[in-house]
């Protein structure tokens, strides 16, 4: 129950952080949880990097919103989420049970790929998120950024396009909110 629990039911959005900090060791104990779920075709267009330096961590400033500022300057690691606009290229590797996908998907308008790319490396920011909650990490997801800016910042070939920020750390509950309300299944469910 204990760990239900951590990634589900008390598990809440952090903004205030710790000094604890986030090992890489932590980091690619993540990875070696969020790779494996399943994705669409498996597509796994997901890309992170891991902001955690002052240097990278001025870098990603000047992109954020205000009220998102102190939270992504003060969190041991800030996850940038991002999609890799050539995830189609790894199909034949990653889905030889399907040999035609890699030109199929080619073929498709940019958009419709970029879409697709989107849609699995969203599935996979849940699956991140579970994976840190798992091993003890508190969770700082923020959609409050300049996307273009970050991506000129970190991504300038345009290989990449972030999706989503992740603060990643100790989540320090004396600084935090109470966890928000949730909707009732009746309100979101229906049963056919």
């Amino acid at each position: 129950m204990e760990f239900i629990e951590r990634v589900f039911t008390t598990a809440r959005t952090h903004y205030a952080w710790t000094s604890e900090p986030v090992s890489d060791e932590q980091l690619r104990e993540m990875f070696e949880l969020w790779r494996w779920p399943p994705t669409g075709g498996n597509g796994q267009s997901l890309r992170v990097t891991f902001v955690r330096s002052a240097a990278a961590k001025e870098r990603l400033r000047p992109t954020l919103a205000p009220m998102n500022v102190e939270k992504a300057m003060t969190a041991p690691v800030t996850a940038i989420l991002a999609y890799d606009v050539a995830w189609h290229e790894q199909l034949p590797r990653l889905a030889p049970s399907n040999p035609g996908n890699r030109d199929r998907v080619a073929g498709l308008p940019a958009e419709e790929r970029d879409r697709l790319a989107a849609h699995n490396a969203f599935l996979q920011a849940g699956y991140f998120i579970l994976a840190a909650r798992t091993l003890g990490l508190d969770c700082g997801p923020m959609g409050g950024f300049d996307r273009a800016k970050v991506d000129a910042a970190f991504f300038p070939d345009g290989a990449w396009r972030s999706l989503l920020l992740v603060n990643l750390g100790h989540g320090d509950p004396a600084r935090g909110f109470p966890r928000q309300p949730r909707l009732d299944f009746a309100e979101v469910c229906q049963i056919m």
